[in-house]
């Protein structure tokens, strides 16, 4: 994740200086993810992570800080994933699939000051609104 979007807070601990959606367009979940923070005024940095996917380091860190599991993060109904044969990797291997084929990474993720989460319910992000 770049540095630029860190902030210190009063205790030295860094947190996000603003609100991330990794978000495809295409997806009814992301979208409506998308509406619900800014009805909850909200506006989110939007990354297209299909055009700009995130690093594999940045996977890393926003299934490490969304409190999940790396398969968690995978779409499984991806026809990628079976072509890949993936059921079965382990989390570097998937991980690897997922920074080289980004259609893999399950969306959206959502980052705000208050935390990560995968909108995997929509509900999910309302913890870290």
């Amino acid at each position: 994740m770049g540095d630029e979007r860190l902030a210190r807070r009063a205790d030295g601990r860094a947190e996000f200086a603003e609100s991330v959606i990794y978000h495809n367009p295409r997806c009814t979940t992301s979208r409506k993810t998308l509406e619900l923070l800014r009805d909850n005024g909200i506006e989110p940095r939007v990354v297209q992570y299909l055009k700009t996917p995130p690093s594999r380091g940045e996977l890393v860190e926003l299934i490490k800080d969304a409190g999940i599991d790396v398969r968690t993060a995978v779409r499984k109904r991806e026809p990628l994933y079976a072509e890949l044969n993936l059921a079965d990797a382990g989390d570097d291997e998937l991980l690897d699939a997922m920074a080289e084929h980004p259609i893999l990474i399950e969306r959206p993720f959502v980052v705000t000051p208050r935390g990560t989460r995968l909108a995997r319910p929509i509900d999910a992000v309302r913890e870290i609104l």
